[in-house]
């Protein structure tokens, strides 16, 4: 395959006195699942949206292999995308649905019947679209966005509708696509299954880049070297305190220290003969990683509760 990037490039927008891109900047390389996160406003499908010529931006590009989407000649094979699984005709069967779409790129029904297997529709193909549920809706969202083989694929929240048996198959799916030379940018809110999905995370708020890493790269950053201890004895927090650690309790019988090694934690509670069950280092979650970074980005937050007593 050639080159695909999907490269963004200061790009900016308002609508009316709302700012809703404000330089942002990023490439989406092939060989890779690139994860888009923000909060709720902080500019994704706008984003989404003009590298798809859906809007335009007033300033800045989006190219597709070096291309903006409204030069390219057939463009469901140059990139696919699943924006909004809910947009098709409901009295249409999945397979004709695909057909209409194969048809208006010069593309084959043999290549339909294709992606209809690869998104795992095959035994539902001829049922109404309109019948399905958010999930199946999503996996032929996928299949109509693999139709032209195409080197780029931008995905809106691919897991929202699925259930385990579907998140398992579509996190799976979303790495052999990339593993074939692909390009794939997947927005979502679900940190979790971009854990264990994505290579690379590009997180946005207020309409710019706040980090673009890979996750390996954003979670060893985020560990900052912690490490977990798992103790019932009290006077553990006071001895690791001592020795220049700072300790935070973090549950029942758990703590976390910053400023002491794995190896120095097990060193000075073995002097002070205070017991442990476990030292480890501190295993950062993306999600944790994101809430850090986008604490001053989120426009809409809530309050917390009032417990009653």
């Amino acid at each position: 395959m050639n080159d695909t990037t999907i490269a963004v490039s200061g790009l900016r927008k308002r609508y009316g006195p709302n700012t809703a891109l404000d330089g942002m900047t990023f490439a989406v390389r092939p060989g890779q699942v690139t994860g888009f996160v923000g909060p709720n406003g902080a500019g994704k499908s706008t984003t989404m949206r003009v590298i798809l010529g859906l809007d335009r931006a007033d300033e800045g590009t989006a190219l597709i292999g070096g291309r903006p989407y409204r030069s390219l000649r057939r463009p469901l094979c140059q990139v696919g995308s699943l924006l909004d699984a809910g947009a098709l005709m409901p009295s249409r069967t999945a397979r004709n649905h695909l057909l209409w779409l194969a048809h208006s790129q010069g593309l084959t029904a043999r290549r339909v019947d294709e992606v209809i297997e690869q998104a795992g529709l095959a035994a539902v193909a001829r049922r109404r679209a309109g019948n399905f549920s958010l999930g199946m809706r999503q996996r032929l969202g996928i299949a109509a966005a693999l139709l032209g083989d195409p080197k780029a694929l931008l995905l809106d929240e691919p897991f929202n509708g699925m259930d385990p048996e579907g998140i398992i198959w579509m996190r799976r799916f979303l790495r052999s696509l990339a593993a074939q030379g692909r390009a794939v940018l997947v927005s979502s809110h679900l940190m979790s299954e971009l854990q264990d999905t994505a290579d690379h995370v590009v997180v946005v708020g207020r309409g710019r880049v706040i980090a673009d890493a890979a996750v390996a790269q954003l979670l060893a950053a985020t560990a900052g070297g912690r490490v977990a201890v798992r103790t019932a004895a009290a006077s553990a927090a006071t001895v690791l305190a001592g020795a220049g650690g700072i300790v935070t309790p973090t549950g029942p019988d758990t703590l976390t220290v910053s400023g002491l090694s794995a190896e120095a934690v097990i060193a000075v509670l073995g002097r002070a003969g205070v017991p442990f069950s476990e030292v480890s280092a501190h295993r950062a979650t993306l999600e944790e990683a994101y809430l850090g970074l986008t604490r001053d980005a989120v426009e809409y937050r809530a309050t917390a509760p009032e417990v009653s007593r």
